[in-house]
């Protein structure tokens, strides 16, 4: 049973990846298998890559294990993941997640942030309630959603 501490947010290190690529493998929604991400070229190394370069990542640690991560690409305006292990969910931590990812990009001076999930998910609501909307679909059927910057 997870701990009760409250979380804690931070920024990611290249040194999180494999714990990172190990929630991506443990979600229930969104589920990709390894040979899949392999095939897409994610792996810890590609992580660390990201997060060394061109991405803001946060993670949340509960009693020190990182419990969720969420991942924004500065130079595209867009989220580029967001994942909580199913052991640490429903306890805010996507939202927090989620809000420092905006906030990066904002920082880095887009006026809109951009992402993509699958349709009829719990992502899916979970954007929605937090004021995204839904702009169409890419070529894989996934919802594009977008956020205006404040102001």
């Amino acid at each position: 049973m997870p701990s009760l501490t409250q979380p804690v947010f931070r920024p990611a290190v290249p040194s999180d990846a494999p714990a990172l690529m190990a929630i991506r493998r443990a979600v229930r929604e969104n589920a990709i298998s390894d040979a899949r991400l392999a095939a897409l070229g994610i792996d810890a190394d590609a992580v660390a890559a990201k997060i060394r370069s061109t991405h803001a990542a946060f993670c949340a640690e509960i009693d020190g294990v990182v419990a969720g991560f969420s991942m924004a690409d500065r130079t595209d305006g867009s989220i580029w993941a967001l994942f909580v292990h199913p052991d640490f969910e429903g306890r805010g931590l996507g939202r927090e997640l989620i809000r420092l990812a905006v906030d990066a990009l904002w920082a880095a001076g887009h006026a809109r942030a951009v992402l993509t999930t699958d349709p009829d998910t719990r992502a899916e609501a979970f954007y929605r309630r937090r004021g995204w909307r839904a702009v169409g679909a890419n070529d894989l059927g996934e919802v594009r959603f977008e956020l205006e910057a404040p102001g």
